[in-house]
């Protein structure tokens, strides 16, 4: 089973990774925020703070992942390709 599925890349998605260091994922619904948390951590080599989650009508849930204050959103998302700078 695949935790992750894919990064969001909408407008307040995309607000979020500045204004609150936040990368928002559509994830697989039967995962756990720990596992959401681990899987992350894992995958791009970070540390999650916090996760919140809600559920959505097509079997998914919807991640909002907040790195702890000594990793930055920006470059994770950069990494996604959901954001580019310079």
């Amino acid at each position: 089973m695949s935790i992750l599925k894919h990064p969001l890349s909408t407008e307040k998605a995309v607000g979020l990774v500045e204004k609150r260091n936040i990368i928002t994922y559509i994830v697989d619904f039967r995962a756990s925020k720990k596992d959401i948390a681990n899987e992350f951590e894992r995958m791009f080599d970070v540390k999650v703070a916090h996760v919140s989650t809600i559920n959505l009508p097509t079997n998914n849930k919807k991640a909002f992942i907040k790195l702890a204050k000594e990793y930055k959103a920006s470059d994770v998302a950069e990494k996604l390709k959901l954001v580019s700078y310079g």
